[in-house]
């Protein structure tokens, strides 16, 4: 084979540090591109696409499935895509290896809000939140990322450039993917797209890399307030979370939930937990100067008239305060990689979500666990992550299979197998039990009309097949 007409790294100290992510999965890869532009990005693939050499997209590996993580092969890292291109009062245009915390941060700085949050915000890329979808805590109130990106410019795995925004038609050549998803929030396979924009947001770089976005802004709220609400029970944090999603006087933009096993897990860093504390409430209210008093009244109204520990509740609406609450909040998923680290064995989460009716049902399923874990997450969404622990190599096998009970019981209550973490290469085994064979044929028709080679994503959402 000719040397290629780009660098490459086969470094393997360099290597090194891009072979694995969240999930701790570990790949290994011959070699890693870091183009500078499309057009670089456009020879990279089509270079490897000539070669038929599989190439593996990787951002800030902060993906807790795999994606990221080569089965041999070339990585290509989009960090330095790394340019905030444009910024007006709608509209915000960026390359894709920007750091989305520190680009939300610049138009929060103007005014302006680009809503989406996922709790790797300050650690993960637009690009790598536009390839999955991603979600958070404010999903909410404003969705997941979908509906905030308005363009992308992606390179097909033929190396051929494409702008795609909503008015961009489907080539009439390509395969069509049209299936029902659930009636859930789910970042589950590829989207039943009618317009080319959609069909590249949380396609997890399997069908084109998206070097470049554009995203719709917002005005950013005049002034948020947090409250953190202790419950004694499940079934009153349960009541009240209902209470809050049908109040008329409430407008939470995210409803999170903590346990009581989160508790216990930070109870000896946050003093503030009250000792009769068993499960745990977090959520925000976006206001004004003149409307905050008197949401900050009908909050507390319909805590002291809910089962919680009204006389404990946290109100946060200064920097210090509010500071303080989201300390609370992250000590949790802190004290969880915390306890990984110490058991030596790595975690086995859950990314179901449920419709309302399932929500109950579902959360005596994850509290019936007999294995150590913490539970929090998306309530308001009915989407909870069940963090088991297990510590030794029998527990991690018991681990997986309450993990598989767990989704037979979403999929029968019509959930989803991820509802914001994507598919990856660790749930790829699951997606058929959810989607049925014909869908899967379908992605895989649409996949090799567009990537003859294979080369792309190799092994992420769907088997290799050529």
């Amino acid at each position: 084979m000719p040397a290629p007409p780009f660098e490459i790294v086969t470094d393997p100290g360099v290597l090194a540090g891009y072979l694995s992510d969240a999930s701790n999965t570990r790949g290994h890869a011959e070699a890693l591109v870091r183009p500078r532009s499309t057009a670089e990005v456009s020879a990279v693939v089509a270079w490897c696409q000539r070669h038929a050499i599989p190439l593996t997209v990787t951002a800030q590996r902060t993906s807790t499935t795999g994606g990221p993580v080569p089965e041999g092969g070339w990585l290509l890292s989009t960090e330095r895509l790394d340019r905030v291109l444009a910024i007006t009062d709608t509209h915000a245009t960026a390359q894709a290896g920007v750091m989305l915390g520190a680009f939300q941060d610049e138009l929060e700085a103007r005014g302006r809000l680009y809503p989406p949050d996922p709790t790797s915000r300050d650690e993960c890329s637009l690009g790598g939140s536009i390839a999955c979808n991603a979600s958070g805590a404010r999903t909410y109130r404003y969705g997941p990322t979908r509906p905030w990106v308005e363009a992308v410019e992606v390179v097909l795995p033929t190396g051929e450039v494409r702008h795609a925004d909503r008015s961009t038609p489907i080539p009439a050549d390509w395969p069509r993917v049209a299936w029902t998803e659930p009636h859930v929030k789910t970042a589950t396979g590829l989207y039943p797209a009618d317009n080319l924009l959609d069909l590249f947001i949380g396609q997890e770089g399997i069908l084109g890399v998206i070097t470049q976005a554009t995203v719709r802004l917002t005005a950013r709220p005049e002034r948020v307030f947090s409250v953190l609400i202790w419950f004694p029970s499940t079934p009153a944090g349960l009541d009240f979370v209902r209470a809050a999603k049908a109040s008329a006087a409430l407008s939470p933009r995210c409803l999170e939930w903590y346990d009581r096993h989160s508790l216990d897990l930070v109870r000896e860093r946050v003093p503030e937990i009250p000792a009769a504390a068993c499960a745990a409430l977090w959520c925000e209210q976006e206001c004004t100067e003149a409307t905050q008093d008197a949401l900050m009244e009908a909050w507390l109204a319909a805590i002291e008239a809910s089962g919680a520990l009204a006389d404990d509740t946290l109100f946060a609406d200064d920097p210090a305060s509010l500071a303080r609450l989201r300390a609370i909040r992250h000590a949790v998923p802190a004290g969880v990689n915390e306890r990984v680290a110490r058991n030596g064995m790595p975690k086995v989460g859950t990314d179901f979500a449920v419709p309302d009716r399932a929500l109950d049902d579902m959360m005596a399923a994850y509290e019936a666990t007999l294995l150590p874990h913490v539970l929090f997450g998306h309530v308001g969404d009915n989407h909870l992550h069940l963090n088991l622990l297990p510590r030794t190599p029998a527990e991690l096998e018991q681990a997986w299979g309450i993990w598989r009970d767990l989704y037979a019981r979403a999929l029968a209550a019509g959930g989803t197998l991820s509802a914001e973490h994507g598919v990856g290469k660790l749930k790829r085994p699951y997606l058929a039990e959810m989607v049925g064979p014909e869908v899967i044929s379908a992605f895989a028709a649409l996949k090799r009309h567009l990537d003859p080679a294979w080369i792309l994503g190799r092994g992420t959402m769907l088997g290799y097949q050529v």
